[in-house]
């Protein structure tokens, strides 16, 4: 489980970062989840563009720790530590398991 999750961390703020498209997460987010991460990473990509003369706001994310809590066990609650260039973040998942894959169903991004 703490692999899976240091992977779709990973993952998510590369988005955010405009490295990663966010359909390459299509298969692992739920649809509100990959939708708000969308909107979220335009929102980034906006504020980049006029704060900082469209350079990128997060650099080079290293994901620093993983901690899962298992609720059953098709359900983990996770909290990650992703630390960039300038600061560092927390990072919040739930993922289900439905038909032997593993599914983002919510994702908080401090």
């Amino acid at each position: 489980m703490h692999a899976i999750a240091r992977g779709l961390a990973q993952a998510a703020i590369e988005v955010l970062a405009g490295t990663r498209p966010v359909q390459q997460l299509s298969r692992s987010l739920d649809p509100h989840c990959l939708s708000s991460l969308q909107h979220r990473a335009a929102l980034t990509r906006v504020h980049a563009a006029r704060s900082r003369n469209g350079q990128r706001l997060h650099r080079s994310p290293v994901v620093r720790s993983v901690h899962a809590c298992a609720i059953t066990e098709s359900i983990y609650e996770t909290t990650l530590v992703v630390a960039e260039e300038n600061r560092s973040r927390a990072v919040a998942m739930r993922l289900e398991r439905s038909d032997e894959a593993w599914k983002v169903t919510a994702l908080e991004i401090g």
